[in-house]
């Protein structure tokens, strides 16, 4: 159902949170909860992963992870400072070890020239660390048929990438 590339990736996500003995949570926008799939078709997954927030809404991203009203309307909500907010907020509503957040514009309409198609946002915030991991990518929407898939399939790769233990 998924390409061979994030099932694989998928499976190391899970055997290597596993041997690390981490707990996964993620909160997750345009991605709509397509990491999450992609790690619960993974076999034993729910010895790592504890669960998904998909907060498309900017009301959602408020309600169910505490992103304040101010971030989103000082930075929007595709910005570094809510992915940071949204992964935090999942790995405090969790009993997880490691949260990452995902937001960004996927297309094909919404995108502006300050935050075009394409622009996605990473944060990962690790429980009992206060180090701030997060990063804006531009993803090259032409990879595929539809812009559309071509962003978020980026985006679920570069969010399995961040989940994997680092070292």
């Amino acid at each position: 159902m998924l390409p061979e590339t994030i099932v694989s990736l998928a499976t190391r996500v899970v055997a290597e949170n596993l041997a690390a003995g981490r707990k996964l949570v993620l909160a997750e926008s345009c991605t709509g909860g397509l990491v999450a799939g992609a790690i619960t078709d993974v076999a034993g997954s729910s010895a790592v992963f504890e669960g998904s927030y998909v907060t498309y809404s900017n009301e959602a991203k408020q309600r169910m992870l505490g992103v304040s009203a101010d971030i989103i309307e000082t930075f929007g909500a595709v910005s570094v400072a809510c992915a940071w907010a949204m992964a935090q907020g999942a790995l405090k509503q969790s009993g997880a070890d490691v949260a990452v957040a995902i937001s960004g514009i996927a297309g094909p309409d919404g995108g502006t020239e300050q935050k075009p198609v394409g622009m996605v946002v990473f944060a990962r915030a690790v429980r009992g660390s206060d180090a701030v991991d997060a990063e804006e990518r531009r993803f090259d929407v032409n990879t595929r048929a539809n812009p559309r898939d071509s962003v978020r399939e980026a985006a679920v790769k570069m969010a399995l990438e961040l989940l994997l233990p680092e070292g």
